[in-house]
């Protein structure tokens, strides 16, 4: 039987002689069994303890030879084993909390020396290098060469980057490891995204950078990623159009859109209440959504979009009169906060309510309204802004809807100038 942990071995006759124990615990790796030809004095079983520096290990006799246990925290993967000869304390943590119950059971049951037969011993031999060395957590690859072809990745890790591969897709092998925070795939020739990325639950930052993606999945916004990625890098791809359901991605705090092909950003992108860096600068947008009003950031930067001319005295006007039954049976669900799905309703609808548009009265519209662009200051969502163009100026060209002739009618009395 083996158990990996944290090991530390205190002696208790160091402070009567005025001593201090070692410090920090250790990588090791605890092993119950007996020697080797079985004729070592006292007979039993042995606890072996071997770490990085001291392969071979020490061993301790344990039949009879146990004083105290303590498991208190074992739930939290800690414990002392109490010996009497030597007067030591062997201190484990960060174990796994159902191996180390079953590890201190085969204790017990090895202190008093009864059923013994019944034990899962493990030779008591060096263990390999690899099994008392400490988790690789980082792994950094920046070229072909270094790339791991034949064997597989640490499932330790919790940051990997793989930059400058050539990688035409995503390796599967990256998906085993569920540990994994940060996930650097830059300079590589990636065109999709498998949904699968989803399935990597602790995932927190994600950089795309210099790819050839020319899309994000769905998929990928409605999957764990929605509770833990906070980073998102895409800048240097080929993505026009970023799905609505993106605006799922609720704990983003940093966002890279620069040189890309984006014509617009997604309507509801005022649901990314966390989000404090947007860069989307080189792009085609020739406005911004209505929504962006809603965003609260630090750091903005929209410089060479191609921005049309505000025309607010230019409506586009989608009406129809009398309002279709569908129109208002949607503004309806909306208004009323009517709880729908794709379990209750076509796909293609429940995208369309996705979608809606607010008026300035707060009343939803969905195909049928008034569509103008309007000025908007971009220091009132942000706090730092680079400059939209080589002239110097902050603001850029927002969407604005209206439900009615009647709502756009008190717009133009409030706003006689024509909001410029």
């Amino acid at each position: 039987m083996r158990l990996p942990c944290e090991v530390s071995v205190v002696s208790r006759l160091l402070p009567s002689a005025g001593l201090r124990g070692p410090g920090r615990a250790t990588r090791a790796l605890l092993s119950l069994g007996r020697p080797p030809g079985g004729g070592r004095a006292g007979g039993g079983v042995w606890l072996l303890v071997s770490t990085a520096c001291n392969r071979p290990g020490t061993q301790y006799q344990l039949k009879e030879n146990i004083e105290q246990l303590f498991t208190r925290f074992v739930e939290e993967g800690k414990a002392t084993i109490r010996l009497k000869e030597p007067a030591v304390d062997v201190c484990l943590s960060k174990a796994n909390a159902s191996l180390l119950k079953t590890f201190l059971s085969a204790v017990k049951l090895a202190n008093s020396g009864t059923h013994e037969e019944t034990l899962p011993l493990s030779a008591l031999v060096p263990p390999k290098a690899s099994e008392v060395e400490k988790p690789k957590t980082r792994m950094t690859i920046t070229s072909r060469k270094e790339y791991p072809l034949t064997r597989n990745f640490p499932y330790s890790l919790e940051h990997l980057q793989a930059s400058y591969c050539r990688l035409a897709r995503l390796d599967m092998r990256m998906l085993c490891l569920k540990g994994l925070r940060r996930l650097d795939l830059s300079h590589n020739r990636i065109k999709k995204l498998p949904a699968t990325v989803g399935d990597l639950v602790c995932l927190q930052e994600l950089n795309l950078h210099d790819n050839h993606l020319e899309a994000f999945s769905t998929a990928l916004c409605s999957s764990t990623l929605r509770k833990s990625l906070q980073s998102l890098d895409l800048s240097q791809n080929r993505i026009r159009v970023l799905p609505a359901q993106f605006c799922q991605l609720q704990e983003l705090t940093h966002l890279r859109l620069d040189d890309n092909e984006l014509v617009r950003l997604p309507s509801r992108i005022g649901q990314l209440r966390q989000l404090r860096f947007l860069s989307a600068a080189r792009n085609k947008l020739p406005f911004l959504p209505e929504d962006f009003a809603k965003l609260s950031l630090e750091n903005l930067d929209l410089f060479g979009n191609l921005f049309a001319k505000p025309r607010p005295l230019v409506p586009n006007v989608q009406l129809k009169i009398p309002l279709t039954l569908l129109e208002r049976s949607a503004r309806a669900v909306v208004d009323f906060r009517i709880p729908y799905g794709r379990h209750v309703l076509p796909s293609h609808l429940c995208d369309d309510l996705d979608m809606s548009k607010t008026c300035p009265c707060g009343h939803a519209c969905l195909s049928c309204f008034i569509q103008i662009t309007v000025t908007m200051n971009l220091h009132s969502v942000a706090h730092t802004v680079v400059l939209v163009d080589n002239m110097g100026g902050t603001e850029a060209p927002t969407l604005r809807h209206f439900c009615s002739l009647t709502c756009y009618s008190h717009f133009l009395d409030r706003h006689p100038q024509g909001v410029r």
